[in-house]
């Protein structure tokens, strides 16, 4: 398999990861799609393909606490394949080098993905879209 992530920002590539977005969140979390698709503009984006083929997307954005991952999906055909690792190590070198505050809102089963890069639950589980979650903070 030849797994590449890129970061995107032609219009035909973002269609492309707002679809697989859609498949996973909204069809398949039931998430509502106005909570779906905010702070499009200031996001940076990346696309997952595998020979190919788009299987994944995530982005980061800037906040007033410090740089956010967001948006990790996967298309269900591959996972358990490395997409998700892959767009987190992409997601995370492509980060200014003053980004000391990295942080994610992680849904419970894909905490332990998230604590092989560094990142630490903290605070309460919380829900968010009907799903649980943690807040991560990378330590560094």
């Amino acid at each position: 398999m030849s797994l590449h992530v890129q970061k995107v920002n032609h219009p035909e590539d973002l269609d492309k990861v707002f679809a697989i977005r859609k498949i996973v969140f909204v069809d398949e979390q039931k998430c509502p799609p106005e909570l779906e698709w905010e702070h499009e503009d200031e996001s940076t984006h990346f696309l997952a393909t595998s020979n190919g083929q788009p299987c994944g997307a995530c982005r980061w954005r800037k906040t007033d606490l410090g740089y956010k991952l967001e948006r990790f999906a996967v298309l269900k055909d591959f996972r358990g394949q490395g997409v998700g690792r892959a767009l987190i190590a992409e997601a995370l070198s492509d980060l200014p080098e003053d980004a000391h505050y990295i942080y994610l809102n992680s849904q419970l089963d894909a905490m332990s993905l998230y604590a092989k890069f560094g990142f630490v639950a903290e605070g309460e589980q919380f829900e968010e879209a009907g799903i649980q979650h943690f807040k991560m903070v990378k330590k560094v």
